[in-house]
């Protein structure tokens, strides 16, 4: 028995090519997607700061996550009918956390299995960095070098990973065929449905 899936989330440690999958992905799918565009690169675009301070960084997360939530509702109150592709979730910003995951979720006035139970797959792509691939050119807001990005991507990988639909898609040396096989993934949940347990790790 399978479950019609819904609502989608990509995510991962910074220069994972999410983003860069997430479009890949509506222009191969069509309109049975629609993306989430990330919630943090929203804000940073229009001017919100970005300062290395733990008083900053609650701030900063705290409207990452209410965006993140918000965006999510209002595109599912559009498109209905469509399955919602999030460019990151309501989950990563306890990854950037000051105070740890378990304060993180306290302070958002919900718990890590409520915000979980949001998503019926999770595609967890891992960092380039993992490969010493520098990733300078793609997203102009980020600020991580090559080891925090791997530090990240492993705290990301323990909060997601607990998901029963949690599929992880691993660095290759070829980013054509890391997108090829997670557009394979992605074609196969969204046309059948998920089994609860499942769980793909692709081959580095």
């Amino acid at each position: 028995m399978t479950n019609r899936v819904s609502r989608i989330v990509l995510t991962g440690g910074p220069g994972a090519g999410k983003t860069t999958a997430a479009d890949l992905f509506r222009r191969e799918i069509g309109d049975s997607v629609v993306v989430v565009p990330e919630s943090a690169t929203t804000l940073f675009a229009g001017g919100f700061p970005r300062i290395d301070h733990d008083d900053v960084q609650r701030s900063i997360q705290r409207a990452v996550f209410e965006v993140q939530a918000s965006s999510e509702e209002i595109h599912r109150e559009l498109y209905p009918d469509r399955v919602l592709l999030c460019d990151r979730g309501t989950i990563d910003g306890a990854a950037y956390w000051p105070d740890g995951t378990a304060g993180f979720f306290e302070a958002m006035d919900t718990t890590y299995e409520a915000e979980l139970a949001r998503y019926d797959v999770v595609l967890f792509f891992e960092t380039s960095a993992v490969g010493g691939i520098a990733f300078e050119g793609g997203n102009r807001y980020r600020t991580e070098d090559n080891q925090q990005a791997v530090e990240l991507d492993l705290r990301l990988r323990e909060l997601w990973s607990a998901h029963p639909g949690y599929h992880f898609i691993a660095h290759e040396s070829s980013f054509l065929a890391k997108l090829t096989n997670a557009l394979r993934i992605l074609g196969d949940v969204v046309d059948n449905g998920w089994p609860p347990s499942a769980e793909s790790s692709l081959p580095g």
